[in-house]
């Protein structure tokens, strides 16, 4: 027969388990490529950039309906004009989440003078950076540190950039493409202590990059390889979210999931967003509009 205490001791136990779950239970929202610009549209890229406005009202109402840690958006903000971002901007102030930034390459889409303000415009610590929520680590990265635009004119990045995008055409890869980027060596540094870091922390870790590595694309960050070679490695890595790719993508390597997410900015009424959740070994994605929902198994630490 059961004693009072026994009873008592198994639900302390019982309510105890369902405090730590609900502790351990992360979810956000992940916005990609609203790509905003007072411009008319290009039917034939499938962008509506005006229209963005209003989708990002429709996606903060939502959002703000949700209990959730924070909302980050995947690049791509803006589609070009310094100015534009004065217009959408106070439509992210009217979140009641926390809202963090991962830089694109339509974020440097402005006049040489204001490219370097880019980041502070965003409220962002640096253009890479990383931060830990109930157990996970977001690690973002900056696809645009050497690229064809967003360093300065006299910038050593830039050179290094052509010749990374010449070696990546004679090598025939299909994201040898002028829009693309890559990490410079002391990203990539970085990248592998943070990674270091959170393992000895016991953290999970969720990259947050607006260039894809995988699946093979054309939107894929140069050094897409060696980024997916590293986080092969790392046992405590469970997804890779990007954008830039406005169609989406997905792919499972090493049991990372590589989730790329649909472009706001695209056809003129449909939006695109999402809620991710992170609980035990399931990471649940519900879709918005036309990005779709998946439910994936996360690999153990």
């Amino acid at each position: 027969m059961l004693s009072r205490r026994s009873v008592l001791a198994a639900s302390a136990a019982l309510m105890a388990g369902k405090v730590g779950a609900a502790e351990n239970r992360l979810r956000f929202g992940v916005i990609a490529d609203p790509q905003y610009a007072e411009a008319p549209p290009h039917p034939t890229l499938g962008r509506y950039y005006a229209n963005s406005l209003d989708k990002m009202r429709a996606a903060v109402a939502a959002l703000n309906g949700e209990d959730l840690r924070f909302v980050v958006t995947l690049g791509d903000i803006i589609d070009r004009d310094v100015a534009s971002y004065e217009r959408i901007l106070p439509i992210y102030r009217t979140l009641r989440h926390e809202t963090r930034f991962v830089l694109g390459n339509h974020d440097f889409d402005v006049a040489p003078e204001h490219r370097g303000r880019v980041p502070r415009l965003l409220g962002m610590e640096g253009p890479y950076y990383d931060f830990a929520v109930a157990g996970t680590r977001f690690i973002v990265l900056d696809g645009n540190d050497v690229s064809l635009f967003a360093p300065p004119p006299d910038d050593p990045r830039r050179t290094l950039a052509a010749e990374r995008l010449e070696r990546a055409k004679a090598e025939g890869l299909v994201n040898a493409k002028p829009w693309n980027g890559s990490l410079g060596d002391a990203q990539f540094a970085w990248l592998e202590r943070s990674l270091q870091t959170a393992r000895a922390a016991g953290e999970r870790v969720v990259v947050l990059s607006h260039y894809p590595v995988a699946p093979d694309n054309p939107h894929n960050l140069w050094d897409a390889g060696r980024i997916t070679t590293l986080l092969a490695r790392q046992p405590h890595v469970i997804a890779y979210f990007s954008g830039h790719n406005h169609a989406g993508n997905y792919a499972e390597r090493d049991g990372i999931h590589y989730v790329t997410f649909h472009g706001m900015v695209d056809t003129p009424i449909s939006s695109a967003f999402a809620i991710v959740e992170i609980a035990g070994d399931r990471l649940e994605i519900q879709g918005f509009g036309r990005e779709p929902s998946r439910s994936l198994t996360l690999k153990p630490a």
